[in-house]
Formats: structure tokens, sequence, C-alpha cells
């Protein structure tokens, strides 16, 4: 996958998650931190991350280190996206439908964070399966890279875009 150059100074970020993993060992327990962080321009780039250290700030560091390096763009339609479209990561199974203008985004939390930073104003989702927010997070994200415009998938059918806008309204 090409990589998409944006001003990563600029990027808005948001820690979807922190956990709390216990390793109990002979001398007792030890603590780390997992942190899920997702950064975006809001103009359709997005990416996600998983960073882990004995301290929160340290993992927050990592996370959107991570994320930096996996964004990933985002084919919008105004405000929503194109088409409705799903992906599956896992056991978390993410749907997402285009929304008419001022509904908002209808998501959970770690649908929500991903597709407001993405840009995505207007969307409904649903969560189906597990419930784990990493995997919903990479569910996500392999849902909103399936997406195309009309004018894309026109082009990949060799047929003009107006001829496959009639078609989707005559259907």
């Amino acid at each position: 996958m090409p990589r998409t150059e944006i001003n990563r100074d600029n990027l808005e970020e948001r820690v979807v998650d922190i956990r709390r993993v216990t390793k109990v060992v002979r001398g007792g327990r030890h603590f780390t931190f997992s942190v899920i962080a997702v950064v975006g321009d809001r103009q359709g780039h997005v990416g996600a991350g998983i960073g882990k250290a004995g301290e929160v700030a340290d993992a927050i560091r990592k996370a959107v280190e991570d994320a930096k390096k996996h964004i990933i763009t985002v084919q919008l339609a105004e405000h929503t996206i194109p088409h409705e479209t799903s992906a599956r990561f896992c056991a978390s199974n993410v749907l997402l439908r285009p929304a008419s203008p001022g509904t908002g985004v209808i998501a959970g939390a770690a649908v929500r964070a991903v597709v407001e930073v993405a840009g995505v104003r207007d969307v409904l989702s649903k969560t189906i399966g597990s419930s784990s927010k990493v995997n919903t997070v990479a569910a996500t994200i392999e849902a909103l890279q399936t997406l195309q415009t009309p004018q894309q998938v026109a082009a990949r059918r060799g047929i003009p875009v107006e001829r496959l806008l009639r078609k989707a309204t005559v259907s």
C-alpha cells in the first residue's frame, strides 16, 4: 500500500482505551499499560496504533507514534461515507452506513473515535460480535479502507460515471 503524504504534525490524537495489564511474577505483581490511540486530520486521513509501557504517558506516546505510521486515506462523500460497508477483524464485525446531513455519528466509543478523526460527520454504525476495542478499531479501519467513490468504481469498470449512477437509480 502506498504511503500517504500528509502533515503529521497537525493530527488530532484520541485515546480509545487504556488497559492495565498485570503479570504475576515471583516477587509479586508487575503492572504495565496498554493503550489504543487513533490519529487523524478530519479530512480523510486516519490511523490507529497500540502502545505498551510501564507508565501511561509512555504508552500513549508509543500508541500515537504507531498510529502515525499506519495512516490510511478514507474516501468521503461530503461529510458522510459514499456507500454502506462492513468489515470483520477476528471476532468483531463493524457495519457502517451513510447518513443524511445532521444525523451525526451514531456509533459506539471505538468506532466513533475512528470515524470522527477521519472527518466523517454523519454515519450510522453497528458493532456485531466481539466488543473488544482493539478488534473493533481494526475492523473499522478495514471497513473505511474498502470505501470507493463512484468515480473510482466507474473507472475500474471502464464506463462513464453517469451510466453508473443511472444504473443505481433505476435498480
